[in-house]
């Protein structure tokens, strides 16, 4: 029980909380930052509660007093300090907040996420409601001066980490509160004025009320100009129609030191049924992968909370960078609250609706410049798909794909104009260099070709297969039916010997076909299941580091296309020249294997050789 001797009021923390200030430090030491945004934002609290008070008419005089707060480090002193001009509180208002509603709530924290805040995996996210005890996170004592806007007069009260506490008059005059906190050796990196500057700008960058910062080590000239660290009405709490394209850019620019300008953005301004508002960038990136890099960061109210939280974005979006503030979501629980929050949900599929249809609208309104972005999104759409069903259904009819001709189409558009020679099959080619000789021969027929050429890709036509009447088929995997010309090619039982021999395969699969094109003697292909096996496989042993094919060659076929002149001619001569006519087979099939794949060492070594030979009998 407190002690009253005359004008000082001392006391001691209930002896079943006594150990609260380890366990504070124990369970949230990765995390003892926190005690600058809790600090501030109790700090901002106390000012817009005395806004509010002056907009009621509850306390005359003050409709253009200006709110702020000051923080303050010295490394001398070994203090930092975080000063108000808020709402102020009296001895009875300390007595209930600081020593007991304050302490319940972090009593109450503690008690409920015992067994979560020590599993890593489901860790506390927000620990809002630690408030102003997560001060002794880095501190031995923290004195709390304060008053009241009421005519109550000023108080002072002293806590030492063992709990034992001293409440007593203050003469301080102005309105607001001022905490001090004295640092222990845990918390001495804070004492490092830059440090404590970068943590400030970090969680308090958007807070309501403007925040100064002093080193008081530091002698500050009288003509430096006096400026807050943070921004008070963020960009995400205007209405969309009243920002320009260079303040998105600028504040994409300043929150995420990104000097490159972001390909389109989206503003979520949403107030019924649900109440979020942020910012989400699309960013550039510079290859490939660097789009998977993305950052998030979610607010409560202005306070920053953390980045990329799974459990309020999903998981496709965190490819992007944003802000998110959603000040209806009760941060101070657990992982696992987060994950079955039905609130949570909601947020998470209408961000995803959003997106959707910030994406439809580009494709529908601006058709153009949609299709130059198209390369630097295309992963992230694709893999949005692959992620989230109804973002996948409402996304596809914008997808657009990449003809060899450099033009774009969509897959209905495709398919339509597929409906005569290949319906509703897709072909495609994942490298148009090395694959050149399939493709031309479809260019030549008229049968458009796409590229696909990124790795998430084959996932996202398989997915697309099994949702939509659509196969798709690499230019190297079959003959297509309008590749072929009229009548019946018939087997070649003594060129199927050889060409087993030449190949050393005994088992290799031949096959005869009349192609209208007579250029190209021989083929090998590689059916698509096999195909899409093999590169599945491929990126697995890759991330084990082996490069080396997988697929046994018995997987290919090996397609000889009886209009050629060159294969009607090794027909003609094998009866009578085999050594002639091997030399040919052998040098068409290298040819056959090099517009499949790469050689090996060996199969290259062995080409060279034909090759020169060849050379010289010319």
């Amino acid at each position: 029980m407190p002690e009253n001797n005359e004008k000082n009021i001392k006391g001691g923390i209930s002896v079943e909380t006594a150990n609260i200030f380890p366990v504070i430090k124990k369970w949230l030491y990765s995390e003892k930052e926190i005690f600058v945004r809790e600090l501030v934002s109790n700090a901002c609290d106390a000012a817009t509660k005395m806004k509010r008070l002056s907009s009621l008419g509850e306390v005359k005089g003050l409709e253009d007093e200006k709110y702020r707060i000051d923080v303050s480090v010295s490394k001398n002193l070994r203090t930092i300090t975080v000063k108000d001009n808020g709402i102020g509180m009296s001895e009875a208002e300390v007595e209930k907040y600081i020593c007991q509603m304050a302490l319940s709530g972090a009593l109450d924290f503690i008690e409920k996420y015992e067994g979560e805040a020590q599993n890593a995996n489901n860790g506390i996210i927000g620990h809002f409601g630690l408030g102003f005890y997560s001060a002794f996170m880095v501190s031995d004592r923290v004195d709390v001066i304060t008053k009241s806007y009421t005519d109550a007069p000023a108080v002072k009260w002293s806590c030492s980490e063992a709990g034992e506490y001293e409440m007593s008059e203050d003469n301080r005059e102005e309105r607001g509160t001022e905490i001090i906190l004295y640092v222990n050796d845990e918390g001495k990196e804070y004492l490092n004025a830059y440090k404590l500057k970068e943590v400030l700008e970090k969680y308090c960058a958007f807070m309501p009320v403007e925040i100064y910062f002093t080193d008081e080590d530091t002698d500050k000239k009288e003509d430096e100009a006096e400026a807050p660290i943070n921004d008070t009405t963020p960009l995400w709490l205007k209405n969309p129609s009243d920002c320009t394209k260079e303040e998105y850019t600028e504040f994409y620019r300043k929150v995420f030191n990104d000097y490159r300008e972001p390909l389109f953005y989206i503003h979520l301004n949403v107030d019924y049924p649900l109440n979020f508002k942020g910012i989400l960038y699309f960013p550039k990136p510079s290859h490939e992968y660097d789009s998977l890099e993305g950052q998030v960061k979610l607010y409560y109210n202005q306070v920053y909370v953390a980045d990329n939280i799974k459990e309020v974005i999903p998981e496709f979006l965190l490819l992007l960078k944003g802000v998110l503030d959603c000040p209806e979501l009760p941060l101070n629980v657990s992982r696992s609250y987060l994950q079955n929050s039905g609130y949570v949900s909601k947020i998470s599929s209408h961000i995803v609706k959003k997106v959707a249809d910030k994406i439809n609208s580009l494709f529908n309104t601006q058709r153009e410049e949609f299709e130059k972005l198209w390369r630097d999104i295309k992963t992230f759409v694709e893999y949005g798909a692959l992620r989230d069903r109804k973002f996948f259904d409402r996304i596809l009819p914008s997808v657009i794909w990449e003809k060899t001709s450099g033009e774009y189409v969509t897959l209905e558009d495709y398919l339509d104009g597929a409906k005569e020679k290949h319906e509703n099959t897709v072909y495609y080619t994942t490298d148009k260099v090395s694959q050149a000789q399939y493709v031309s021969m479809f260019e030549n027929e008229g049968i458009d070709v796409v590229i696909l050429d990124t790795v998430i890709e084959n996932q996202f036509i398989t997915l697309i297969e099994n949702e939509k009447k659509v196969k798709f088929i690499r230019v190297d995997s079959d003959v297509a039916g309008s590749l072929k010309a009229d009548g019946e090619a018939g087997d070649e039982p003594a060129l199927t010997e050889l060409m087993r021999k030449i190949s050393a395969k005994e088992k290799l699969e031949v096959k005869y076909e009349l192609l209208k094109d007579t250029s190209t003697p021989a083929l090998l292909n590689i059916s698509e299941e096999a195909r899409r096996m093999e590169d599945m496989m491929r990126m697995y042993r890759i991330s084990m580091g082996d490069e080396s094919p997988i697929l046994p060659e018995s997987e290919y076929t090996l397609v000889i296309n009886k209009s050629s002149s060159l294969i009607k001619h090794i027909i003609d001569i094998l009866p009578t020249d085999v050594a002639r006519a091997e030399r040919i087979a052998r040098q068409m099939y290298s040819l056959a294997l090099l517009s499949q794949r790469r050689l090996t060492a060996e199969e290259l070594k062995s080409f060279l050789a034909q090759s020169y030979e060849v050379l010289e009998k010319l």
